[in-house]
């Protein structure tokens, strides 16, 4: 699992900076979060495969997270593209792009699916046998979600030494990583965990766009082994929160500690302040493991 930052700062672009967006590297899926102004320009940059991505997760429908989408889907029909492509929004983002594709009379020559979100409560948007994506509802100005990626308990993994031990078929490998026990052709049957030991740890992702401190998120992302938390102002600027519903990196840095994340990755920062060190700074005293999202930076999980 890892993480592509396309863009971190918040409100506009600046000359080497861009708004939000995000590339997930997870379970063999390349999700798109949020899609700012120069998303695509981006993508290129970092050469990423624009065939890869199938799935756009959009938090909420303030531009600097969503103004470079239309873009994106017009520049996949000039490349020709064929593959489905599934939008996850707030309800508004259909209207929104399908109105300008039909001024322009540029409709795509692929699926485009738009799955718009209304509930405030968390709910399960997509799901695979290998991974499930669910909203995080947020506190904004407008309707907003986070998104929480996370990744499906894997196979269990063959002991060879112990299986090896015994007249076992290959033909049962499959299955006993699956956990099944196995029944030999003398009636023995040889229990699952003594062939096999346990599973990769489950990694999961949660990306908490725009919002004011919400401690009630805290226990939906329990234990998550990485969160981006928005953290737009310095604990200087804490009085700007409320009538801005964004937070600071301290509180970023509550709701991590609290969450037990294994890291915290801070990003959407406020345009006024020249130094980012200074919110990974101030993150630390509450949480230790702190990251600053920045343009182009991979961030990889073990």
């Amino acid at each position: 699992m890892e993480v592509t930052i396309l863009g971190c700062y918040s409100a506009t672009p600046r000359t080497f900076n861009h708004p939000t967006s995000q590339v997930l590297n997870i379970a063999n899926h390349l999700f798109l979060i949020d899609c700012g102004e120069g998303t695509q320009v981006e993508l290129r940059r970092h050469r990423i495969k624009f065939s890869r991505i199938k799935h756009v997760f959009i938090s909420h429908l303030h531009g600097d997270h969503f103004f470079g989408l239309i873009g994106l889907i017009s520049t996949f029909s000039l490349l020709g593209r064929e593959t489905d492509l599934h939008i996850y929004g707030p309800k508004g983002i259909k209207e929104i792009i399908t109105l300008q594709l039909k001024l322009s009379k540029a409709w795509t020559s692929y699926g485009l699916y738009f799955h718009e979100l209304t509930s405030k409560s968390p709910q399960v948007i997509f799901e695979d046998d290998k991974v499930s994506v669910e909203t995080i509802p947020l506190d904004h100005r407008v309707y907003t979600n986070g998104f929480l990626f996370k990744e499906k308990e894997g196979d269990r993994k063959l002991l060879m030494n112990e299986v090896l031990n015994y007249d076992i078929d290959k033909a049962y490998y499959r299955s006993i990583k699956k956990g099944k026990d196995v029944t030999l052709d003398d009636g023995t049957v040889i229990e699952n965990k003594l062939l096999t030991g346990p599973p990769p740890p489950i990694k999961s992702y949660a990306f908490c766009s725009d919002t004011s401190y919400l401690p009630s998120i805290i226990e939906q992302i329990k234990k998550v082994t990485a969160l981006y938390h928005e953290s737009t102002f310095l604990e200087s600027h804490v009085h700007l929160c409320k009538s801005t519903k964004h937070s600071t990196a301290k509180q970023a840095a509550q709701i991590a500690s609290q969450a037990e994340a294994k890291q915290l990755i801070l990003g959407h920062y406020s345009t006024r302040y020249d130094n980012i060190n200074l919110f990974k700074e101030e993150a630390k005293a509450c949480f230790e493991n702190v990251v600053l999202a920045e343009d182009g930076k991979t961030i990889s999980f073990d």
